[in-house]
């Protein structure tokens, strides 16, 4: 049996796995045919971080595969969403560029969003959510830390 401590981080983490599953799904319900959460947080990774990563940055970044990295990539290209061009230190690798159209996609889907946080607005008011998210944050930088 866990004890008190370790019971009340799994729970944290528990609800926040919860939380991702609904807001993943919520999220996919208003991307276009044939897009996907992990491609939307490629492009607002680009968009937070900066672009010009390699394919293997991002799949650290996201710690998955650099294979399922290089898919997800793949299809960001195929829709025109990134460049790849070739990487000038290491002649093996390639870096990523946002294009235009990535970031007017990655607008249009934060506000395809407007009618369910409307919705969530109405049950659970910007203060409390404004206040969780330093918390939350801190939590995230501790972990980042951590898997140093």
């Amino acid at each position: 049996m866990p004890d008190k401590i370790t019971g009340l981080y799994f729970e944290l983490f528990n609800e926040i796995g919860i939380i991702g599953q609904l807001s993943r799904a919520m999220f996919e319900a208003r991307l276009p045919e044939g897009l996907v959460l992990p491609h939307f947080s490629v492009l607002n990774h680009l968009v937070r971080v900066s672009d010009g990563r390699t394919p293997l940055e991002l799949a650290t970044a996201f710690q998955q595969p650099k294979t399922s990295m290089t898919h997800t990539l793949a299809g960001l290209e195929r829709h025109g969403f990134v460049r790849m061009v070739p990487n000038p230190k290491d002649k093996r690798s390639k870096l990523v560029f946002i294009t235009d159209a990535g970031c007017q996609f990655r607008e249009e889907a934060i506000a395809a969003l407007a009618p369910d946080v409307a919705k969530l607005a109405d049950l659970v008011p910007s203060e409390h959510v404004a206040g969780l998210l330093p918390g939350l944050r801190e939590l995230r930088e501790e972990l980042d830390r951590m898997r140093d």
